[in-house]
């Protein structure tokens, strides 16, 4: 971060502020926020007191039409809004616009940008917004954002492009009603980046992994381990309940099987770790199938789940000999079905599991080498990034304070409880990113030059 004059030079807003990553991004660079709205009450309190605020408006949506805008929101120069991202995410159901609540709140910040008409803006939401609904939310945003005056260019960066260890790709619009023919994007890091540079080694651990959790971590340790030096270990997700399973995927389902003959339609197939499907009845079956094939009206299986499907079968086929002893020693088949499942990232590298960085999600349990760490998103603990016993002395969660290093926030107070410390910093924009942005388009303000800001600052 670079460090500003004492006087302010611009005037800023900052809405859905969270943690204030845009906040510390743009004071450094001079600015002075002048009005910021966030509706979760406990991240209210805590912008109020890290900001040394005296007040933080809470919900957005209370700015009901221009009088009232232009009544409470003063005059700016930036206008900055990470807008909630689950209507767009591909982790959810993408409704958008549709979504009654926060889908709409893309135009309540649109709504203060045509009343109070602040020269620049920095926008920032998940990277499937740019295709979410084949493009047809893209068009709207670029057309309404234009159509009040603005010109508009998007970017997509990850922290890891500024020298930061954490690969979390998003979406940066960035607006300004002087145009952007000279604006240029800022450009991306070489510098290698290793996750040890954020790691305190006198951290104390605020929460232990789960018994199942580390018993499953060790569970594929394990199997890397037993896996020959000459044999490439898959780049697609293991699938481990795939091994032995024979139910069909290609031609038929088991949903359609179900539809068609009832349980009888796999009595002669085997279901998940090869087990026998015969006299059981419909819902017996349903449970000895995998989540991801018994999907009720999946009927037909998308081509990359067939292929992963194939690619598990024909890999277990291959190397049964070792993977059968580890099957009757583990019973992964006792574990939930995350567990179950494995994504090494680490192609080429020490088959040691405590050499890496670890996160359990829904798809698995993710192996990625030290450069980065896996994403922070609104988290649950569970989700929380796995340090290897190799990088902290003993196999451990990151801490808040570590999380809050990957987000560029590690100079500001966070929630005292871990987990709503966690979730708050999985939502955060990253400062670093932020600032690299706003350096280059707001350069006429951070040094004077050109046109004066809408008020003078005092």
């Amino acid at each position: 971060m670079t460090n500003s004059a004492s006087r302010p030079r611009f005037r800023f807003v900052d809405l859905f502020a969270g943690l204030g990553g845009f906040h510390v991004a743009l004071k450094e660079l001079g600015g002075h926020d002048v009005f910021a709205a966030e509706w979760e009450p406990a991240l209210n309190t805590l912008y109020t007191k890290n900001f040394e605020l005296e007040d933080v408006w809470k919900d957005v949506s209370d700015l009901k039409n221009a009088a009232v805008i232009s009544r409470v929101v003063p005059d700016h120069d930036v206008l900055t809004a990470g807008f909630p991202c689950q209507p767009f995410s591909k982790a959810g159901e993408q409704l958008g616009f549709e979504h009654t609540l926060q889908g709409q709140l893309f135009f309540k910040v649109f709504n203060i940008l045509k009343v109070k008409k602040p020269r620049h803006f920095i926008l920032e939401n998940v990277p499937n917004i740019l295709r979410h609904r084949d493009g047809k939310t893209l068009r709207t945003m670029i057309a309404k954002l234009e159509g009040i005056g603005y010109a508009v260019k998007i970017h997509r960066y990850s922290p890891h492009d500024f020298g930061i260890p954490q690969v979390r790709e998003r979406a940066y619009f960035v607006g300004s009603l002087d145009g952007l023919d000279d604006f240029q994007w800022p450009k991306e890091s070489d510098d290698p980046t290793d996750i040890r540079a954020v790691i305190d080694a006198k951290a104390t651990e605020v929460r232990g992994i789960p018994k199942q959790t580390d018993h499953a971590i060790d569970m594929w340790d394990d199997f890397l381990k037993r896996s020959p030096a000459g044999v490439k270990l898959p780049s697609f997700p293991i699938w481990s309940m795939e091994f032995l399973a024979t139910y069909p995927y290609q031609d038929e389902t088991p949903p359609a099987l179900w539809k068609e003959l009832g349980p009888i339609g796999l009595a002669s197939v085997r279901g998940s770790f090869g087990v026998r499907l015969d006299q059981l009845t419909m819902e017996q079956q349903h449970e000895r199938i995998p989540s991801h094939a018994r999907r009720a009206g999946d009927y037909v299986f998308p081509r990359w789940k067939q292929t992963f499907i194939k690619q598990n079968r024909e890999f277990y086929q291959s190397n049964m000999a070792w993977i059968d002893p580890w099957l009757a020693k583990w019973r992964p088949w006792d574990l939930p079905s995350s567990l179950q499942k494995f994504e090494w990232n680490a192609q080429g590298g020490e088959r040691r599991i405590d050499a890496y960085v670890l996160q359990v999600r829904a798809s698995g349990i993710r192996v990625k080498r030290t450069k980065t760490a896996p994403s922070l998103i609104a988290m649950t603990h569970t989700q929380v990034p796995i340090l290897g016993a190799d990088l902290a002395g003993h196999r451990r969660y990151m801490t808040p304070n570590e999380c809050a290093k990957l987000q560029s926030l590690d100079g500001i107070a966070l929630p005292k409880s871990d987990l709503a410390a966690y979730k708050a910093l999985g939502n955060a924009v990253n400062a670093r990113v932020v600032q690299a942005i706003a350096e280059p388009l707001l350069a006429d303000l951070i040094t004077g030059d050109g046109r004066e800001p809408l008020l003078a600052v005092a």
